[in-house]
């Protein structure tokens, strides 16, 4: 887990994600980014300097009308010292069930973001802590110019006016390698996605153009990642010397 401290501690130094007195609620899916992102928050808490608190939400999307087995996610809590809250929820069968999406992710990814932000609230936290990494980021950027046509990405930090809550990015300097590495080391149990789309999606294919643009072309995703940071979209800008 070091390097993956490394990668948070740089995160959030640049982007200035978490202060003293935060309660910061973490949203845990029980995969591999979450969990490790759970276990480097908890950790992170011994020698950043920084008086944080932590709750772990997960909330369950109850596919095929079946509840999940998140019990390896309330192991983690416990072993980090962190209050865990399950939720259970419709978003399954809405999504899929009901409204029979085409393209599920999209309407699955809002409600699930609005459900997690209401229970943060309701758990008295200020932040929320996302586990998106630095693939993700180079990801979600080469899916919103090809297919929707804009120049744009998730931020490491954003204001969420209307809920009056903020939500933080840590792992975004972290390699999709590093945190599965860190897991196999750690030994971190992971709760295996139930989602029918899993695996099948635009997301998926994206992650293939990439490594496939990889393999002929080493670096083309870290010209991605600093071309994002140059430009400054989203809050990716560099932080100049001297700059608080």
């Amino acid at each position: 887990m070091q390097r993956i401290l490394g990668y948070m501690r740089r995160a959030v130094s640049e982007f200035d994600l978490i202060s003293d007195g935060d309660r910061i609620a973490v949203g845990v899916s029980g995969g591999k980014d979450s969990m490790v992102l759970l276990k480097g928050l908890a950790l992170l808490r011994n020698f950043i300097g920084i008086d944080y608190s932590l709750t772990a939400i997960t909330l369950d999307p109850c596919f095929g009308g079946k509840e999940g087995d998140y019990s390896a996610v309330a192991r983690l809590c416990e072993e980090c010292g962190v209050p865990f809250i399950l939720e259970k929820t419709h978003i399954g069968e809405i999504v899929f069930d009901v409204r029979h999406e085409e393209h599920p992710c999209s309407l699955c990814a809002r409600m699930r973001r609005g459900a997690l932000h209401n229970e943060a609230l309701k758990a008295g936290c200020n932040k929320v802590a996302l586990g998106h990494h630095y693939n993700d980021a180079v990801e979600t950027f080469i899916m919103n110019l090809f297919v929707e046509g804009r120049i744009g990405c998730f931020s490491p930090k954003s204001f969420l006016d209307r809920k009056q809550i903020t939500v933080i990015r840590p792992l975004v300097f972290a390699p999709e390698s590093e945190i599965s590495r860190a897991v196999r080391r750690t030994g971190i149990e992971i709760v295996k996605s139930a989602c029918p789309a899993d695996g099948n999606t635009m997301r998926e294919e994206t992650k293939k153009f990439l490594r496939e643009r990889e393999r002929l072309d080493r670096g083309f995703t870290d010209r991605i990642f600093g071309a994002m940071r140059r430009a400054g979209i989203n809050g990716w800008g560099v932080k100049e010397k001297g700059e608080s």
